[in-house]
This record gives structure tokens, C-alpha cells and sequence, in this order.
């Protein structure tokens, strides 16, 4: 049978957050960020092993306590200068303990509020399906195109747009062929990788909670969600 493995790409600076410390080592609830998302996913009894990625000289992992995971947590110091890079870096490195069937999880180190029920979700709405998925919300709010001086040039239609989120699932033979065949700096996640084979992934209805932390203020929003979770 398929197993589930999970991987977590964080070798990036998160540069956005104005910090000199990497956005996944940021304090949240008294851990580092990327300790939320590494729990939620060995937490899920369907989740073999979770492979996190970090960058080569990364010397914050070590200050931290990943005890309580024992060997369900493994970390790879192969992470590379895109997200896309650190996917395909961390693949790679797997290559030995995987099979091309088993199912992939691509998971944000710096989205932390992902739910057991979301994993069900995107783990039995994608069974045995050909392509995989991701978990997404459908767009909600009105969109707009600016210039480069931020005035509006044209009001976009939101119907059919969907919010991509993580975990993304995919066949670990066909991410990583997919992820082979790209030019790396185009890629934006797993699913546009998988697009430009000219297959189409499955969108998983998730929910906002699954939110990624990307600005200052979204660390209080998220300490929020995980205290009522």
C-alpha cells in the first residue's frame, strides 16, 4: 500500500516579516513556528514520516527541542535558494526511503493552524486518484490589477479562482518528475509544477484558519486560531 510522507520546506529568511531571525523559528505560543506545523502533521496517524528541509547552514533547528517526535521527524540539510529548489533538494534525499506510489505532502513551515480534519480531508477526497491535490479556498473577495504607481487598471472576475494553500499531494515518482522538468524559478508550488505536465489537481475545500504566516501581524492571528484549537 501507499504510504504518506510529508515533507517541509524551511530553508527560507522570510524576508517579509522584517526580522533577522528566519519566519520559521519566529515564537508562536512559546515555539518556534515550524514546531506547529511539524506537530500537526506527526500527530496524524496516516503520516508515516515528516521530513523537514533546511537551509545547508541553518543553526537554529538544534536550539530547539524536537524530542517528543522522535524518529517520526527527520531533518535534511539540503534546502536551496527557492522553495521549488528545497522541494526537489529534499526528493531527492528521500529518494532511498520512498517509493514512486507513496503520496507526498508538501506542507508550509509557516502555516501552523492546518487541522487533523483538513488532513483527513485532502487525504480521503484524493484516494486513489491519478493526479493528487491540494487543500484551497474558493476567493472571496473583489479583486484588482494595479500599475506600478498602485492605481487600479481593471477590476478581475473571482468566479472559478480558488486560494491555494498547503498540504499539496502528489505521487512522489510524479513530483519529482514533475519538478525535474521545469524551469525552478517559475514555480510557484507543487500543483504548477504538476500543471505543466498538462495534468489537473484536485482542489480540496479547506477553510481560512489554514492561514500562512507571512506578515508581523498574522503571528497574532495565528496564536489566535491555535489557542481555540
Amino acid at each position: 500500500m501507499s504510504r504518506y510522507i510529508a515533507i517541509i520546506p524551511a530553508a527560507g529568511a522570510g524576508s517579509r516579516m522584517g526580522q533577522f531571525l528566519p519566519k520559521q523559528y519566529l515564537p508562536i505560543l512559546g515555539r518556534p513556528l515550524l514546531h506547529h506545523s511539524v506537530a500537526q502533521l506527526c500527530a496524524h496517524p496516516m503520516v508515516e514520516r515528516v521530513y523537514a528541509v533546511l537551509a545547508p547552514a541553518d543553526r537554529w533547528f538544534n536550539e530547539h527541542d524536537w524530542n517528543p517526535f522522535g524518529a517520526k521527524l527527520v531533518a535534511l540539510y539540503a534546502g536551496g535558494e527557492s522553495r521549488a529548489e528545497t522541494v526537489r533538494n529534499g526528493l531527492q534525499r528521500m529518494e532511498g526511503d520512498v517509493s514512486d506510489d507513496d503520496w507526498i505532502l508538501v506542507h508550509d513551515a509557516a502555516r501552523p493552524c492546518v487541522t487533523a480534519a483538513l488532513l483527513d480531508r485532502l487525504i480521503s477526497e484524493i484516494g486513489a486518484d491519478q493526479t493528487g491535490g491540494l487543500l484551497a479556498v474558493p476567493l472571496a473577495d473583489t479583486l484588482k490589477r494595479a500599475d506600478s504607481n498602485a492605481r487600479v487598471v481593471a477590476t478581475e472576475p473571482r468566479a472559478g479562482l480558488w486560494q491555494a494553500q498547503t498540504p499539496q499531494m502528489f505521487r512522489y515518482g510524479l513530483l519529482t518528475r514533475a519538478l525535474q522538468s521545469v524551469e525552478l524559478a517559475e514555480i510557484t508550488d507543487e500543483a504548477s509544477a504538476i500543471e505543466r505536465l498538462g495534468m489537473q489537481p484536485l482542489l480540496i475545500a479547506s477553510d481560512i484558519t489554514n492561514l500562512k504566516v507571512t506578515y508581523p501581524e498574522d503571528l497574532a492571528l495565528a496564536e489566535l486560531i491555535l489557542e481555540q484549537q
